[in-house]
Parts: structure tokens; sequence; C-alpha cells
């Protein structure tokens, strides 16, 4: 009987696609299930790899599926003679490596709940998350084991001498999971003074997450793909760890500090065919000027988490061959847009989110509620459990039925009565050659409400004829009312733990500068 991976087009996407496929992709069923099962040890006969980690500094690491099931029951049985109980909490606090995956896998083999924490958070940012979560272990590096002393749960420096001595419990270890409990636990981006909440998900999100999968990022078994995004993020964690494993995928990591280079080569050294990467991701390689010096096996190509730019698009697809795909989604509410990689009967049309995934439903609506006409904006809305549920963000579509992101709702810069899009701006400031990133946001005007103030980073010194430069390349690809009337040459901009870039830090900066003026 085929199986939704042996479908490849758009149109047997439509025609084939149903929900109860998708379980036909696991050993577990609706009453059973465990995911470090799925992922990892069914596929344990495997001889390709399971994880390619590309470090930072030094070797790559070639990891297998049976050596990650072994060393991760050893974990699993760590855990239980340590009295962790099923529902526990486990933090995790490591860059991807053998520690990293044997960690999370275990702790979910032994029915407990991983918590995978960004390993660039300090104290502060811990503590949140560990008072919020309250594990009852904390597995992490040296470094940050001292860093984090005394912050609450018990701390597990999880070196290659504790690697050696799981070599004492037995390699096998039978994960027995409901497919209702919890698995993970996800915390999404934010600032060490704002926490966002936890999202939690079950064993049987992995089937749910095959969605996003098949029609988001294009795996199919076979494939070699390489995710470089943290995996305490949901795009690192389950678009680039776990549904590529559960599908038996070789998969690629990356871990330290990004270096764009890095990626380039190993795209070439390990002949990765399939990659989903960051907005941020791709313009760093197009900055890097490295990317002619090697060569490619990439058939298909995604990103996720803001939307790319013309400029770096068009960089993929002549450096690539291929369009890159939007994958567009929120940790709360999953992927719904996508652009369907390797699906040659689907047009990728360059700047647009896609269509909604088989059998989804998304609209743009008024203020009202009401659906809004082809190239009207609105904000994107999903049919869920019998309501339309907000994404917050604003968008339209075109007549052809395909969506196009128009920023956050909170993005929105409103002028003399113009309303205008912070990423519509940045795109057309990313036209001129030598700007490398840009954001925009609207600061307060006595005259028009708000007027664009715009935050460049580049190379070339910042002077007023190069900010003249800047706004006659915004009068010319939008309108003359939509230039950036103020421009600050910056060395970086703030960004989420995710890449993204935070628009609200800069909004809420201008605010306090605003303030301390208006009070002096």
């Amino acid at each position: 009987m085929s199986k939704l991976t042996d479908y490849t087009s758009y149109a047997d996407a439509q025609a084939n696609f149903s929900p109860e496929k998708l379980w036909d992709l696991f050993d577990g069923d609706r009453a059973r299930l465990n995911i470090a099962h799925e992922c990892i040890d069914r596929h344990a006969g495997r001889a390709e790899p399971a994880v390619i980690v590309v470090h930072a500094d030094g070797p790559d690491e070639v990891l297998g599926f049976g050596e990650l099931a072994e060393a991760s029951s050893r974990f699993a049985h760590d855990l239980v003679s340590r009295g962790i109980r099923a529902g526990d909490r486990v933090a995790i606090m490591l860059e991807p490596s053998r520690a990293f995956y044997v960690a999370v896998f275990g702790t979910m083999k032994a029915g407990a709940i991983a918590v995978p924490l960004f390993t660039l958070f300090g104290p502060d940012g811990v503590k949140l998350r560990v008072d919020d979560c309250k594990p009852r272990l904390l597995v992490t590096n040296a470094e940050k084991a001292r860093l984090l002393a005394g912050i609450g749960p018990d701390v597990v420096v999880a070196d290659d001498a504790f690697l050696a001595g799981l070599q004492r419990f037995a390699p096998t270890f039978t994960a027995d999971t409901a497919a209702d409990a919890m698995a993970l636990f996800q915390y999404t981006s934010g600032t060490t003074r704002e926490l966002p909440e936890a999202v939690k998900h079950t064993h049987r999100a992995i089937v749910t997450l095959m969605v996003a999968a098949l029609y988001g990022t294009g795996l199919r078994p076979g494939d070699r793909f390489i995710c470089p995004s943290s995996p305490a993020w949901g795009h690192g964690l389950w678009h680039g760890t776990l549904a590529p494993l559960a599908l038996g995928i070789t998969i690629g990591a990356y871990a330290g500090k990004f270096n764009p280079e890095r990626l380039l080569a190993a795209l070439e050294r390990h002949r990765f065919t399939n990659i989903s990467a960051a907005a941020t991701h791709y313009r760093m390689m197009r900055n890097s000027g490295a990317a002619p010096r090697y060569h490619y096996a990439l058939d298909k190509l995604s990103f996720t988490g803001e939307p790319i730019d013309s400029e770096t698009a068009a960089f993929v697809k002549q450096t690539f061959g291929r369009e890159v795909c939007s994958m567009y989604g929120t940790t709360e509410i999953g992927v719904i847009l996508v652009s369907y990689p390797g699906a040659a009967d689907f047009i990728v049309k360059p700047g647009s989110l896609g269509k909604p995934i088989p059998s989804g439903r998304v609209e743009v609506h008024d203020a009202d509620g009401r659906p809004c006409a082809p190239d009207v904006t609105g904000e994107l809305k999903v049919w869920r459990r019998g309501q339309w549920i907000a994404t917050k963000d604003l968008g339209r579509t075109d007549a052809d039925g395909y969506f196009y992101h128009g920023g956050r709702a909170d993005d929105v810069i409103i002028s003399a009565g113009w309303t205008m899009s912070a990423v519509e701006i940045e795109d057309a400031i990313l036209k001129h050659p030598e700007v490398r990133e840009a954001a925009a946001i609207g600061v307060p005007d006595p005259l028009r409400g708000q007027v664009v103030k715009a935050f460049v980073v580049t190379d070339r010194p910042g002077d007023a004829s190069f900010e003249h430069e800047i706004q006659d390349v915004v009068r010319q690809r939008l309108s003359h009312h939509e230039y950036p009337r103020l421009l600050s040459f910056v060395t970086e901009l703030p960004k989420t733990p995710a890449g993204k870039v935070n628009r609200k830090v800069l909004r809420d900066r201008e605010r306090a500068i605003t303030s301390s003026q208006t009070t002096n």
C-alpha cells in the first residue's frame, strides 16, 4: 500500500493526503507511541549516519542510529536509577553533540519530559525557565555548570567521563509511553525579562509534525538533510531533528557560533541534498562571498522564521540552482503555509509564503472578520477546532491563491494616514548593494503621527550621501511616502535567540530615548 512519502507532486499531495495516513509512517499508534523509539531505536540497523554535527571549531562528529539507540537507553536507565519518573522534567542545555542527542532521546525513552534550553542563555534566563518548569535535573557542560550552580535542580556535567560511565547500564530500554503523555517542553524565543510560556508537546505531536516535514521541508526517505538552527528552538528541534530522524533520514546539525563558510563547506563535504534554514542563515551565506568556492548537491531548500529578502532569494537561486521555499507558521499553531519543496508541479513565487498545507484552511481577514479580496492586506487566520485562530501576522493573497507576509501586526507603520509594511521597506533597503542588514520601525512624529526610521548594517561609513542613496532606492522601488526619513547606521541589529530581527527591542529603545528627552 502506498504511503504519503511515495508522493512528491503538489497534485498528489492534494489528492492523497489524509491525517489517517500519517500514522502509516510510524510504529506506534494512538494509544502507545514514543518519540525516541520512532526517531532512533527503530532505525538502529541502518548503516547510514543518524547525525552529522558540523562544529564551528573542530572536526565533524558522525553519529550512528545504533550507537545513539544504545547510549540513550543507558541514559534512560541512569535517570531511573536517580529516581526520575514519568512526567519529571529534565532540562538539557547543550549544543548539538553526542551528549545532547543521548540526553534528549534518553529522557523521552524513560517517560520523562525533555526541556531543551538555548546555550547562550545566562543564569537569569535559565533560572526563569527552571523556576517555571521545575526540572529534577539539568544536563549541561562544565562551563555552564559553574555558572548555574545553585540555580535549583541537580546539575549533571555531560562530559566524556559521564558518557563513559553510562556503560555500566544496559544498552537496551523498552520505551513504553502513552501517545498523549508529555514528551517535550519548548520555550519560544524571548528576552530574559519576558518569559514566553512553555509550549507542551505530547509524543503523538511527532505524527502531526509530519505534515510540515512532507510539504514544508519536502522530506523524503533517501534525503541527506541539514538544518543549522539550534535545536533549542522549534525549527531546529522539530523540523531539523525529530521529523527527519523519524523517517530514518540522515540529518546535519551545526554546533557553536555560526560561520557561513563552515556550513557551505559542509554542504559540499557531506553532499547534503536538502536544507532548511532561517532567512538570516541564507543572508549570511550571501554576505560571506564564499559560496562560489564550493560545489553542491542540494535539490530542496526551505526557510522559515521571517520573510527572506528578494536579493537573498535571488542569490539562493543563482548559487544552488533552486528556488528557496517558504515555510510559514508559529510555535503555537504549527506550520500552515508551505511551498512544497521537491514538487515539480508547484510554481514557487518569489516573496510568497506559498499555499496552505493539504487539508488546511487559511484566510486573510479584515478588522470585522470578513475575508479580504486579493491584494488587500488583513490578518492571517487559520481554521482550527471550529473557529478562526489569529496568527497575529498580517498578509494578503494574490489572484492565484498564494499568500504573502505583511509583517507582524505590531510592525505596521502608519504615517500621515498611509499604512506601510516594515518588511517591504526593509526589502527595498536591502536592494542597495552596500547594505548588509536592515530593520525598519515607526517612530513618533508630531506632524505625521509616525515616520519610518531604518537601522542599517553596512561596511561603508554612514554619511549624508549614503543616506540619500538608501532613501532614493526605497522611493524608486516602493513609493515616495514610504522612504525612511530617519536612518541610523549600526554595527548589528538586535535579534531573538532564534535569529530573527527583534524590532520590538528597537521600538523600546526609541521610546526610552524619547521619554528621556521629554523628561529632560
